[in-house]
Parts: C-alpha cells; sequence; structure tokens
C-alpha cells in the first residue's frame, strides 16, 4: 500500500471516528426520533461517500420493515416504501440472520425481490446492518446504496456496523424517553381525573349534608315539643359541621388538611340560626391553622356540642355572650370555649354528648378541662401541637384577631 493511499485510508478513518462523535453527542442529547434518525441517514450516506441511505424500522404486526428516515431518496420512499422481512431482500436477509449483508451488484443477484425504488435510483450495490441494542427486540436495518457495482469493502461494513450499535442505543434510549414521557403525561391526565372526581364527590356530600340540615332547620321552625326540639338542634349542628367541613375542601383540591381557624369561624357564624336568641353573642377569635382533617371534623363536633350547651344550658333570660378562640404555642394548640352564663352543672356530663365530646378529644390525643367562673364556665381543650399543621403569617401575632361579629 503506498503512501498516499494510506494517508487517504487514516484520513477517511479519523473522519468517521469524528462522525461518530459527534452524532453519538447529538443522538444522546436530542428528544425527537425523527431527528435522530434522519441525521444518522445522512452522516452515513456522506462518511461513505454515496447519494443515498436509509433506515428501515421492523413492524411486528405486518413482519416487513418500513423506510422511517432517509437521504437522497426522491419522494414517496421515506415513509412509504416497504420490504418484507425475510430473505428476499438484502435489508430482510440482514435483519432475519442479524449478520451484515453486501450486495456488490443487484443486477447479478437473482435471488432478490426488490421494490421498485431501486431501479428507479439505478441502485447497484448496497450494505445493510442490523440496528438492534444489547436488550430488547431489534430495531430495524441501516442501509446505504450507491449507484456503482462494488461501491463497498470490508471497512465500510466495520464502519456501518459501529454506527449502527451507537443509533441502536440512542433509538432505546429516546424509546425509553418517550414511554416516561408518556407514562407521566396519563399519570397527570389520572391525577386530574382524581381531581375532578374528588371534587364533584365533595360538591354531592356536602350538598346532601346541606339539605339534610334544611330539612332540620325545617322541623326545628315548626314548633316541636322542647326536649324533641333540643334533639333535632343537637343533630342539626353535627350535620352543620360536616357540611362545613366539604365547604372547606372545596377549592384546596386533594389536600387532607383545611384551616381549622376559618373552619371554625364558619361554624360560629352559622351556630345562632339555630336558635334565635339576638340577645346571645357569639364571636369567634382564630388563629391560622392547617389541621389534619379527621382531627378537624373531631375538634368541630366539639365545639358545637359545647356551643350548643352553652345555648341551651348558661342563659336561663336568654342574654349573655359565648366565646370561641384558638391559640398557639410551639408544641401545644389550644381551644377555648367560655360563657357569662349560670356555669356548668355536674349532672350534664351523664348526657350522650358529654360521653362523645371525651371520646372525640381522645381522638386527636388531647385533654378536656372545665373551669368554673363567677359568672360562667371555661372549656379548654389541650392537644399536641406534634399532630397538626399549624402556618402563621409572618410578622403576625398568634392570634390574627378574626373576630365572627354577633347576629343582629
Amino acid at each position: 500500500m503506498t503512501t498516499k493511499i494510506l494517508a487517504a485510508r487514516v484520513e477517511t478513518l479519523l473522519r468517521r471516528e469524528k462522525a461518530l462523535s459527534s452524532f453519538g453527542t447529538l443522538a444522546f442529547r436530542e428528544t425527537s426520533l425523527a431527528v435522530v434518525l434522519d441525521e444518522a441517514a445522512r452522516v452515513c450516506a456522506e462518511c461513505l461517500g454515496v447519494p443515498f441511505s436509509k433506515i428501515c424500522r421492523f413492524r411486528p404486526t405486518e413482519a416487513d420493515l418500513l423506510v422511517v428516515a432517509g437521504h437522497g431518496w426522491n419522494d414517496g420512499v421515506v415513509g412509504f416504501a416497504i420490504s418484507v422481512a425475510d430473505e428476499s431482500s438484502p435489508q430482510g436477509l440482514a435483519f432475519t440472520t442479524g449478520q451484515p449483508q453486501l450486495c456488490p451488484n443487484i443486477k447479478e443477484a437473482n435471488t432478490y425481490n426488490l421494490p421498485p425504488f431501486y431501479p428507479e435510483h439505478r441502485i447497484l450495490s448496497t450494505v445493510d446492518v442490523l440496528d438492534a441494542a444489547k436488550t430488547g427486540p431489534p430495531f430495524g436495518v441501516l442501509e446505504v446504496d450507491s449507484q456503482v457495482a462494488d461501491a463497498f469493502d470490508e471497512h465500510d461494513i466495520d464502519f456501518l456496523t459501529g454506527f449502527a450499535n451507537i443509533l441502536a442505543e440512542a433509538v432505546a434510549t429516546s424509546e425509553r424517553s418517550d414511554a416516561l414521557r408518556r407514562t407521566v403525561a396519563r399519570m397527570e391526565e389520572l391525577v386530574e381525573e382524581k381531581e375532578t372526581l374528588s371534587q364533584e364527590l365533595k360538591h354531592r356530600v356536602r350538598n346532601s349534608l346541606h339539605l339534610v340540615y334544611g330539612l332540620l332547620s325545617v322541623e326545628i321552625d315548626s314548633g316541636q315539643e322542647t326536649i324533641s326540639l333540643a334533639a333535632v338542634r343537637s343533630i342539626a349542628l353535627r350535620v352543620m359541621g360536616l357540611a362545613q367541613v366539604f365547604d372547606h375542601l372545596l377549592g384546596i383540591g386533594m389536600s387532607k388538611v383545611i384551616n381549622f381557624g376559618d373552619y371554625v369561624s364558619a361554624l360560629c357564624e352559622n351556630i345562632p340560626q339555630l336558635y334565635g336568641q339576638k340577645n346571645i353573642k357569639l364571636t369567634c377569635r382564630m388563629g391560622l391553622l392547617l389541621v389534619d382533617l379527621d382531627e378537624a371534623t373531631a375538634l368541630g363536633i366539639i365545639v358545637t356540642e359545647l356551643v350548643n350547651n352553652a345555648y341551651l344550658h348558661a342563659f336561663p333570660n336568654n342574654v349573655g355572650e359565648i366565646s370561641v378562640e384558638l391559640k398557639i404555642e410551639s408544641d401545644q394548640a389550644t381551644l377555648i370555649i367560655a360563657d357569662d352564663g349560670l356555669g356548668f352543672e355536674e349532672v350534664v356530663t351523664k348526657r350522650r354528648g358529654m360521653a362523645l365530646m371525651r371520646r372525640l378529644v381522645q381522638q386527636v390525643g388531647g385533654t378536656l378541662t372545665l373551669t368554673s367562673n363567677n359568672p360562667g364556665s371555661t372549656w379548654t381543650i389541650n392537644w399536641p401541637a406534634t399532630k397538626i399543621v399549624h402556618e402563621i403569617a409572618e410578622g403576625s401575632p398568634t392570634t390574627l384577631g378574626r373576630i365572627t361579629p354577633a347576629l343582629p
């Protein structure tokens, strides 16, 4: 081999090595598989100095090879041309055997049944190599084509084989990325669907609870006996408490916590409507506190029970004041329900409502204490802040000072 021929061979090898490196960088960075395949076809044709190259993708259902990318072909080849994945064509033979196929002269290879675009482009010689990653099914076949007979040698086969290996791994990476993106997109759709269903469920439950509450309110206004009226009112209070939970859930999506301060404030706004006592004022001073949904429900029932007891028993002359206040310290949350009425009678502790309250307090891991005032009484519920999530606005005091005004 002369020095000139050797220098040309070295130059060719260096050019191909650089092309492999550049293509590998692009292939593993580019997110579009179509761009990767088109670039692969262009680089192969240019590196081998031929006018045509193409990449065929195997389609298992049809058992054929579809041209999905190419360089130099007329319209109607890329995306349309098909070869059967068997020994009737060089690319089919390369795919079925897994071995490179060199065809020096198509006109002399009488065993092949080639698509019409080969003679239309005056193709005489081809090289086909399998495009397959280390794992998974083969992608297809990489082929270069020349209008000159005996255009390729073993060096060309070696280059195309190495190039096809890089291309196959890039294709596998792209397909995994596409699968991941589709999975993420589907997960986002499912989350959105779940959110929609959740909101619909909340609407339905809330509307049902408000309907029951409305029916109970009608029963209260109908003038039942005192004992029956108290029982209906007690049930109405509990239904209202649950309805307010769903009122606050609407608009916060799939969250498992609600703003306890706003929730109790809403309860305090609605409770006086069940009694119609204009001279009994109910005030509410709440801080901003996010509480677990189950705890909020339990504590809300406790508030309604204690306020109900005050309305029923603390003010024989229907004049007085009830206050509900929330205090938050570093490791403790404290809820205080107080009134300036006659004071709490111990006999009331035997009522079913008191037993329910004590169970609910235990459920949140808290304590319930009663302090007799002169006049009035104060109930204090303490529960550990480790079981809650509280967020106080920056620069604001712990108690934000939201007061629910008494109804006229």
